[in-house]
């Protein structure tokens, strides 16, 4: 998984006051670039990224869900969660190196560690919660060496909200202006949309009895996450117009619909109907999908067109002036 290594809206230089601004092919916006050249690059990532947000955030709240579930002697959800967790950190391994094109890009990112970057930090979570997962789930549904498997299980969850949420760092620390001005809201975004998720996933799967914690994490999260992507755009303004316009825009409303819609089955259905329940789940995935692809695809949106670049340069000078 690479990074735009250009430097951020943040850092790079404020453009002259004057000058030939055209647009660029694919752009609609008036005096938004410098003789039709784009400012900024794409960034590089395929669809494994924001799939991987999803199972990697997922498992890491589910190894949370698993460890508080086995402490309240819930044992069944407590292993259903599990299960959860490892096949989410089972799959985001290869789906990263898919993104990456060769596994050793993957073992690479694992011969130094580096404080000061995302990537290499949340490289080094993602391993380390793997291996504590893995241990955990095998001592689970074998009982091998139990006082390992809760070591490890307890070493999960205090992975898990790191998991959840150092990919939205990640973005954030990019030079892309939507991810880059959303940074102080997109890891409340990723760790709600995780635990929904998470919540959901435990519905799905455990028995209707005993899935009772995992239904009302599922409708507290999906609320967070509603609330905290409201903020976020109303924090982002005219910069959040690839989040709300265009067919990124209705993909994000009917993620909202869906999240909403799952959660609000969720609770009404609640233990007397494990249909309608699952099929909340099912809806609330959906929905926890779609917000990534959507936050994912506004990215590229706002790279591709220099207005999204220029405008908040200018409004950033301008302040600094009247300052």
């Amino acid at each position: 998984m690479t990074t735009n290594t250009t430097p951020t809206a943040a850092s790079a230089p404020d453009p002259p006051d004057e000058g030939p601004l055209t647009n660029p092919p694919g752009t609609t916006h008036e005096r938004s670039s410098y003789y039709g050249h784009a400012i900024l690059k794409e960034p590089t990532w395929s669809w494994e990224i924001p799939v991987y947000f999803v199972t990697g955030g997922v498992s890491g709240i589910s190894s949370g869900l698993s460890f508080g579930a086995r402490l309240a002697g819930n044992e069944t959800l407590a292993r259903r969660a599990q299960l959860v967790a490892f096949a989410g950190i089972a799959v985001s391994p290869p789906l990263l190196i898919s993104d990456l094109g060769r596994p050793t890009r993957f073992y690479n990112m694992l011969r130094v560690v580096k404080p000061s970057s995302p990537m290499s930090v949340g490289s080094w979570i993602l391993s380390a919660a793997g291996g504590a997962t893995a241990l955990s789930t095998f001592g689970t549904f074998t009982g091998f060496v139990p006082v390992l498997s809760r070591i490890s299980g307890a070493a999960a969850a205090v992975l898990g909200l790191p998991l959840a949420t150092y990919t939205a760092v990640l973005i954030a620390n990019t030079s892309v202006p939507v991810w880059h001005e959303a940074r102080q809201h997109l890891p409340f975004v990723f760790g709600a949309s995780s635990s929904a998720g998470a919540g959901a996933a435990a519905t799905l799967f455990a028995h209707h009895t005993e899935s009772g914690p995992a239904r009302r994490l599922a409708m507290l999260a999906t609320a967070l996450e509603l609330a905290s992507i409201q903020a976020m755009e109303r924090h982002l303004g005219d910069l959040g117009e690839p989040l709300r316009q265009g067919k990124n825009g209705r993909i994000a409303g009917v993620a909202k619909l869906l999240g909403g819609a799952g959660a609000a089955l969720i609770g009404t259905a609640g233990r007397r109907r494990p249909g309608a329940a699952r099929l909340g789940a099912v809806l609330m995935l959906s929905g926890v999908m779609g917000t990534r692809w959507s936050i994912y695809r506004a990215g590229f949106e706002s790279a591709r067109d220099p207005k999204y670049t220029v405008e908040p340069q200018r409004q950033s000078k301008s302040q600094r002036q009247h300052a």
